[in-house]
Order: structure tokens, then sequence, then C-alpha cells
């Protein structure tokens, strides 16, 4: 079975595990980013930093950053769930911008931003290195 066999559905091609692997761990990371806005928004006082902000935001509008990224993850997370190249190239840049965020927040909330810059790294290598879809019957189309 050749490559745009696959493709054009004669036999059910699936994603490949990397794909999966990414949008789950895009999910947690809009999860995260959707806690950290949710924080920032309504307990102020848990993210004081004295001066040298890299941004200069305050932190509700910190938080209300963390929340569009929070959705804007989780809808990156579903649609590639649906394996379309689009959908491959909008979570790499939202990944991408989602830990350029988290480099500003870094000095607020240094363990949390991390973790959200790692999971972003994560999700833009699996995406960046799936090449292609797993069939049954063989190796990968």
């Amino acid at each position: 079975m050749n490559h745009a066999t696959a493709r054009e559905g004669s036999h059910p091609a699936r994603r490949s595990g990397m794909v999966t692997f990414a949008s789950y761990m895009l999910i947690v990371a809009g999860f995260f980013h959707v806690i950290a806005g949710l924080a920032a928004l309504f307990r102020s006082g848990v993210y004081l930093v004295g001066s040298g902000q890299l941004v200069a935001l305050d932190y509700t509008q910190w938080g209300w950053v963390h929340l569009l990224f929070g959705v804007l993850l989780f809808f990156a997370a579903t649609a590639l769930f649906s394996g379309r190249m689009w959908a491959r190239v909008l979570t790499i840049i939202l990944a991408a911008a989602s830990a350029i965020a988290n480099f500003g927040f870094i000095r607020a909330y240094p363990v949390w931003s991390i973790l959200i810059i790692v999971l972003d790294v994560m999700v833009i290598y699996a995406v960046a290195m799936h090449n292609g879809y797993y069939d049954e019957d063989e190796d990968y189309v």
C-alpha cells in the first residue's frame, strides 16, 4: 500500500503515537495556563515580584494572557487530533509563543513557568518529528 492510498481512505490510517502524545501534552499545557491565569486574576497576591520584570504588565494582564493561551492550546489540541497539516503548523506556532510568554512570566513563578516551557518543547518536538501515518499493514507510510 503506497502513501497516497493510505491517505485517500482505501484502508484507514491511524495517527502516529507522537501526534497523540503531543495532543494530550497540549491539553495539559493549556490546563496549566488556565490555572495560572485564574490564579493571577482572582488572587493577585500569589504572584508578587519586585522590580526587574521582563515584560511591563501587571498580573491581571498576565492572567488574561495565560487564559487566552490556555483556550488557544485547547483549540490546537483538538485540531491536532484531526491529523491535518495546518493543525501541526498551528500547534508549533502556539507552543513556541506559549514558551516565549512563559519566559516573560518566569520571575513571578519560576517552577510553573519552567514546567509549561518543558511541556511546550515536548509538544514542538513530538509534532515536528512526526513523519506520516501509521498503517496496520506496513510500518510507516
